[in-house]
This record gives structure tokens, C-alpha cells and sequence, in this order.
């Protein structure tokens, strides 16, 4: 059995939860069948267990190097890029052609996050960009820069924070300078630029956004560029290196197998066309860049929450895989000179290896939900299905990013615990995948603001008929459980009264009036809601296992039945904060901390 991923899971989610072969009777998604989708699994576990994992532990230890003039990457990265750009993995999602679904894609992105976070982060990045370039570009900007990142030839990046930056885009002041052939030339500071620059590829695109001089200020001023490493002449060749450098790269806690740089754009390190100042070309209208980018960041965020699961799901095998080898004490009550049982055999071993069983694929479900959305929104038979689709994913967006990010890593703090001081050594991965899985928390968009979108905008949009899609489709599965006239009646219990209690809250802060007071305590809302959408994911996963006999399916019935009663119950208190509005950190004088 894999440690890296499970193909079961990944099997049971698509076509006995998901539905997928209905999916694919859909026109776009005509070329296939059961059988190519379960052809294309098969390739990403064979291309991800034999060139993405071989080099984790490698890429960890052995971070890209900056010398003042080059970034070097362990060779290992350029190999798996490769196969996985020939293995068509780049552009699967791609409209021209056999396009995968969504939610097909992202099960077989699984396991190359699974396998290797950094060294996927290349190619997640390179594809976001290439997508939104086929979207938002023009033929001549799909044509030089999005079909060669398609072919793997050419690399991609986003280019947003700023040293004095992060999260607060309206400040970003990276100026584009209009020139007379259309063209722009950048001059500023990016940082915290994932995959900004190394020697793999021919090429590296990177997305910037920028200011255009007497554009108005905040994130209606922003614009967005494509800022080429090495300009790309009209026939396909490279021309001059283009004015971009760095000031230096990150070295972080995790994820050290993906370069993380501070470039600098236009200090004339180098002079394209005989002088400083980086050539851009803009995409999209002008002061349009951050409406556009949002196609890449939403994309990224869900990814993110898609990687978060992942690293976290493999944790957990490797952390069951232990504990069932493990040979450590004896039950309670034991002959002391009776053999020394497995860790497995331990109450409190199952409890955490349940705990992390009921997150990671609770996890993995919530992401290939928001996929398979994506397919309806742009695939459904009618209208109405489109929009509702598409209106449950802007909705449940910020949840798939933020939950997966904060009980990914929780599910891996267990997995370290579960081997004991063993998990605390370089000699298992477990310690290295908690250090990976927590930058997912932090990039693309904290937990505080994807709490503030979700309160703030998400669920009070068009009146909150979102929200009231998503509990009717909450209602749904609870009547279809009760009707079982089983333990799921009892489940179904719990799950409406927790989905009621956030509704009435909801509602509650929404009345309060003052934004400030509402958004406060916005995360432990983004808490609160991912808890009650996860737990309707598990109960309509208790569904798709019912009557089924074997291990696999009690064990989805055993995780569904901890979450629903043990973990959605912490609802309650989260939810009870927002109620009561106390405003303690909103008037706590910061003279105290």
C-alpha cells in the first residue's frame, strides 16, 4: 500500500461520491471514460512515486542556492518537471483538445503534492499562469508565452507582494512607464516570489502588477504585465535578458525545495534594447490587474487548500504505516511478560490516527467538491445549474483554502506524535511534512483574510443566496441520512442543528451594524463554517458508503461518526463568540500584549 496517497480514496471520492461518469457524459468531456480516468491516475502515482518522492527529503536538505548571479536547484527538480510536462499534466485542463475535468485534475495533482510539495509548486505556478494568459492575453501572449509553459519549455510566476506589501496590494508601488511601442518598462521591489528565478527551462513568465503613472489609487489603480526573464523575438527564439534580478532569496522553514525570491524589476542590472527598465507588456485594459489576477489567486488558494490535504494525507499513512509496524508496551491490565503489542492496539494511537483519517480525507473531499463545482459551473446542462454552481464555489472558496490549510497541519502535528521522539528526527518525513504544510496557513491569502471575504462579502452577496444554497444542500443530505431510519438519523441530528446555529448566527453579526464589530472575530466564523461544510461532506460520504461491506467502507462510516461527534460539536463555542460580540480584541489596548 502507498504511503504517498491512496488510490481507493481517490477512486471512492470520484465515482461513488462524486458521480464522475455522469460528469463525463457531459459534450466537453466526451473523449473520456472510467477507463481513461483511471488510466490517468495511474500515470500521475507512477510519475509521482518515481520521480517526485525519490528527491523530497533531498530538496529539503539541499535548498536552491543563490550566488549572487544564479539560482541553482538539485538536478532531481528538472527531471520530474519534465516527465510531468510530457506526461501532458501541464496543460490537462486546457479546453482545446481532451480536457480532464477539474476534479479528475485535481485527484491526480494529489499525488504529486503528495509526493513532493516543492517541486510541484513549479508546476502549479507555471500552470495558473498559462491559464490565465489563454484566458485574459491576447493571441500573440498565448501564442509566445502560455504554449510554450504548456510544453514545459517555459516556466511561470506570480510577481504581487512588495517588501512593505504583503496582503495589502493597495499599497504596492511598482511603477509601469508607458513607452511608445506599446510596451511598458517596470522599475520596483517584488518579494516572497515563489519559482522567481532559476536555470530549469528555457524561460520564466512572470505575471506582475504594477502602477501605470496617474492611474487612481488602491487596488483600482493596479494593472497587470507580463514581465519575460528573457524577451521572446516574433519568431519563438529568446532576445535580451530582460532587467530583472534579485536581491536575494528566502530561506525558509518549509517548502525549501521551491526558490522563494525578492526581485528586483529595472535597477539596470541588465539593459533590454540598450537600456534599464524591464519590458513589460500589459494584460487585459489598464487598471484592470487585479480583477484578472484574481482568475490566477483563486486557482492558487484552491490549490493551496488541494496541497494542504495532500501533505497532510500523506503523513497519515506514513504515521499508520508506523503505528501498525511499531511493536511498543502492552494493553492496560497486561502480563507484563506477555509480548509487546503494535502502537496500532493503543486506544489512544487509534484516536489520533482517526482524528487525522477524519481530516485529511475530509480535506481531500472538500477540495475535489470545489473542483467538481468548477465543472458544473461550466458544464451543467442548464443555466441554473451553471450559476448555482458556480455561486456554491465563490461561497466556499476562502473554506477550501483555510480549512485544509489549518487541519492539514493539525493532522500532521498527530503523525508526528503518533511515532513518538521517532517523529521528531530527520530519519521519517513526518517532521518535514509539518514544516511544509505550514506555509499553507500563511500564502495566498491568511486565515484573517480569507475569514474577512467569507463574513465580509461571500455570504452576505446577493441578499445571502449562497449561504441558502448551501444549507439546502445541507438539508438534502441530512433527509437522505435520516431517511435510512439508521445512526445516520442521528448524525443528521447533529449536522442541521450545528447548520442552524450558524445560520442564526449569521444572521446575528450581519445585524450588527458596525463592520468592525462584525468582522472581528471572522475567523473563528471561517472556523466554524469550514467545521459544519466538512461535516456535511462526511455524512454525505456515510451516505455513498451505506450497505457497503469491508474495511474501507467502516472505515468512512468511523471517520464520518468522529467528526460528527466529536469535532462538529466545537462549532457551538466558535459560533457563540460572534454572538456575543464581546469586542475583546477589538478595543484591547495592544499596550498590554
Amino acid at each position: 500500500m502507498s504511503t504517498v496517497m491512496s488510490r481507493r480514496d481517490l477512486d471512492f471520492l470520484l465515482h461513488e461520491w462524486l458521480g464522475t461518469e455522469e460528469l463525463l457524459a457531459r459534450p466537453r468531456y466526451a473523449d473520456h471514460s472510467r477507463e481513461t480516468v483511471d488510466a490517468v491516475l495511474d500515470l500521475a502515482e507512477q510519475i509521482a512515486t518515481a520521480h517526485f518522492a525519490p528527491h523530497n527529503r533531498a530538496s529539503d536538505l539541499q535548498e536552491p542556492t543563490y550566488d549572487g548571479s544564479t539560482v541553482t536547484v538539485i538536478p532531481e527538480v528538472a527531471v520530474a518537471l519534465q516527465a510531468f510536462a510530457d506526461a501532458g499534466f501541464l496543460t490537462a485542463d486546457v479546453e482545446e483538445g481532451s480536457a480532464l475535468p477539474s476534479s479528475v485534475r485535481a485527484a491526480t495533482m494529489a499525488w504529486f503534492q503528495a509526493a513532493n510539495a516543492g517541486t510541484s509548486a513549479y508546476a502549479l505556478l507555471t500552470s495558473a499562469a498559462a491559464n490565465l494568459l489563454r484566458k485574459h492575453g491576447t493571441p500573440d501572449q498565448v501564442e509566445r508565452y502560455a504554449v510554450p509553459m504548456g510544453d514545459g519549455r517555459f516556466f511561470g510566476t506570480m510577481m504581487l507582494s512588495e517588501p512593505h506589501a504583503g496582503s495589502n496590494l493597495a499599497d504596492i508601488t511598482t511603477r509601469a512607464e508607458p513607452q511608445d511601442d506599446g510596451t511598458y518598462r517596470i522599475f520596483g521591489r517584488k518579494m516572497w516570489i515563489s519559482g522567481g528565478d532559476h536555470e530549469m527551462g528555457d524561460n520564466i513568465v512572470h505575471l506582475v502588477l504594477a502602477r501605470i503613472p496617474g492611474s487612481p489609487p488602491g487596488t483600482k489603480g493596479i494593472s497587470l504585465f507580463v514581465v519575460p526573464k528573457h524577451l521572446v523575438l516574433d519568431d519563438g527564439s529568446l532576445g535580451d535578458r530582460n532587467d530583472l534580478t534579485l536581491a536575494g532569496i528566502n530561506h525558509k522553514m518549509g517548502f525549501r525545495g521551491t526558490v522563494n525570491t525578492a526581485p528586483v524589476l529595472g535597477d539596470g542590472a541588465f539593459e533590454p534594447g540598450g537600456r534599464p527598465g524591464a519590458i513589460g507588456y500589459l494584460v487585459g485594459e489598464e487598471n484592470r490587474g487585479m480583477a484578472l489576477m484574481f482568475s490566477m489567486m483563486n486557482e492558487a488558494r484552491i490549490g493551496v487548500g488541494l496541497c494542504a490535504a495532500a501533505i497532510g494525507y500523506t503523513g497519515y499513512l506514513e504515521s499508520l504505516a508506523y503505528a501498525r509496524d511499531r511493536v511498543q508496551g502492552r494493553p492496560i491490565g497486561a502480563d507484563p511478560s506477555s509480548p509487546q503489542v503494535t502502537l496500532v492496539e493503543h486506544p489512544d494511537v487509534r484516536r489520533m490516527l482517526l482524528a487525522q483519517k477524519a481530516y485529511v480525507e475530509g480535506a481531500l473531499a472538500l477540495v475535489l467538491l470545489a473542483a467538481r463545482l468548477h465543472d458544473d459551473s461550466e458544464t451543467a446542462p442548464s443555466d441554473a445549474e451553471r450559476a448555482e454552481a458556480a455561486a456554491l464555489l465563490g461561497l466556499l472558496t476562502p473554506v477550501v483554502k483555510s480549512w485544509p490549510s489549518q487541519y492539514g497541519p493539525a493532522a500532521n502535528d498527530l503523525a508526528i506524535q503518533v511515532l513518538g521522539g521517532a517523529g521528531y528526527t530527520r530519519d521519517f518525513d513526518v517532521e518535514q511534512h509539518y514544516r511544509d504544510n505550514r506555509l499553507n496557513p500563511i500564502h495566498e491569502g491568511t486565515h484573517g483574510i480569507q475569514a474577512l471575504d467569507l463574513l465580509g462579502r461571500k455570504v452576505l452577496l446577493d441578499g445571502g443566496k449562497a449561504l441558502g444554497l448551501l444549507v439546502s444542500r445541507i438539508q438534502a443530505t441530512s433527509g437522505r441520512a435520516r431517511a435510512t431510519g439508521d445512526a445516520g438519523a442521528a448524525l443528521a441530528d447533529r449536522l442541521d442543528a450545528a447548520c442552524t446555529d450558524l445560520v442564526a448566527t449569521t444572521a446575528a453579526v450581519g445585524a450588527l451594524g458596525d463592520p468592525q464589530r462584525m468582522l472581528a472575530d471572522a475567523t473563528a466564523y471561517l472556523e466554524a463554517t469550514g467545521h459544519v461544510v466538512v461535516a456535511w461532506i462526511w455524512l454525505d460520504q456515510w451516505l455513498a458508503a451505506y450497505g457497503e461491506q469491508g474495511a474501507f467502507y467502516d472505515g468512512k462510516r468511523a471517520a464520518a461518526t468522529y467528526f460528527l461527534t466529536r469535532e462538529l460539536p466545537r462549532t457551538g463555542p466558535m459560533l457563540a463568540i460572534l454572538r456575543d460580540a464581546d469586542g475583546l480584541t477589538l478595543n484591547l489596548d495592544p499596550a498590554v500584549l
